[in-house]
């Protein structure tokens, strides 16, 4: 049945095509050539030729509709003043049954197997597609709200992916999620928590929300400076795991405080600790001299307004994406 559909929405598709060079022809100069042609074949069992002939004068539209059995080439053409315009040509090997993959990010859905052709819309990070089809040049082609579309290759996998960004940690990371939101990120933290919940609690979640592509930030460490130690270890223990999961670890130092019950001077100490004890696959993010260096605003010493953490957000973003 989504075969049928597909052949007559790709009918459409080409007859709109041709209403369109129709009319940029009914705008034509004397100058331009005598002669533009637009062909395509469909992407499953139609092949529409349009040929569009003119002279100084009139345009006169022909079209021919005809019926293969297997797809061959999708390709447009025209020129303007001499210049040749094109989207990009591909064939599709179409499955047997509907396959399900999911989009491994946030991704556009184009009407055809290039970024040259135009959005359908987009897809969430984790959204079920069902994929009708593969193209000779790594994309798939979906049913998206009841039109053919392609997403291409590299943004689609098998199985559920890993969230984009998981963080893990106390209750800094508790208000970075109210002022950063959930969007392609996941969040195990707890208010007034440290090294135990962290062993006994969050390390057994982290499984349900990281995979292949996951990017984990960890930061703990304000409520127990003491336990540097014990952090090193928990983490190097763990780290292999992780990584042959596709996860890439990060570290965020702790960051500074106003009057409180700890110290910068204790913070520095429990961070340059962790720093040096750390396996060198966990990559260390030094959040602490970039809040130093670019200001923060604290209502109680410890925690931050939203700004801040936006800002803190942003600055885990740039070192990542450096690093990526």
């Amino acid at each position: 049945m989504y075969k049928e559909k597909k052949k007559n929405l790709l009918i459409l598709i080409a007859f709109s095509a041709v209403l369109c060079i129709a009319l940029l022809v009914g705008l034509a100069v004397s100058d331009k050539p005598d002669n533009r042609t637009l062909s395509a074949t469909d992407f499953s069992t139609q092949t529409v030729v349009k040929t569009i002939t003119e002279d100084t004068n009139n345009a006169v539209a022909e079209a021919t509709v005809g019926y293969e059995e297997f797809l061959d080439t999708t390709v447009v053409e025209a020129k303007e003043n001499g210049a040749e315009f094109s989207l990009t040509a591909f064939t599709v090997t179409e499955y047997e049954t509907i396959a399900k993959m999911f989009a491994s990010d946030t991704v556009n859905v184009r009407a055809g197997a290039g970024t040259d052709y135009d959005k359908l819309g987009k897809v969430a990070w984790g959204t079920e597609m069902q994929v009708t089809g593969v193209t000779d040049n790594g994309w798939f082609e979906v049913l998206y709200k009841d039109l053919i579309g392609y997403i291409r290759g590299d943004y689609m996998v098998e199985e559920m992916p890993g969230i984009p960004y998981l963080f893990v940690g106390d209750s800094r990371t508790v208000q970075m999620q109210m002022a950063v939101g959930s969007t392609d990120k996941a969040y195990i933290a707890k208010i007034g928590e440290g090294y135990s919940y962290f062993k006994n609690t969050a390390l057994s979640q982290i499984p349900s929300y990281a995979g292949q592509g996951t990017v984990m930030i960890i930061n703990f460490g304000v409520n127990d400076l003491s336990n540097a130690s014990k952090y090193i270890k928990l983490v190097n223990d763990n780290i292999d795991t992780w990584v042959n999961a596709g996860i890439t670890v990060y570290y965020s130092s702790v960051t500074p405080v106003g009057s409180c019950s700890v110290s910068n001077a204790q913070i520095e100490s429990f961070n340059a600790a962790l720093q040096s004890g750390l396996d060198e696959r966990v990559h260390w993010i030094d959040s602490y001299s970039y809040l130093l260096q670019t200001g923060y605003s604290t209502n109680d010493g410890l925690h931050y307004n939203k700004e801040t953490y936006r800002n803190l957000y942003s600055y885990y973003m740039s070192v990542i994406s450096q690093q990526a």
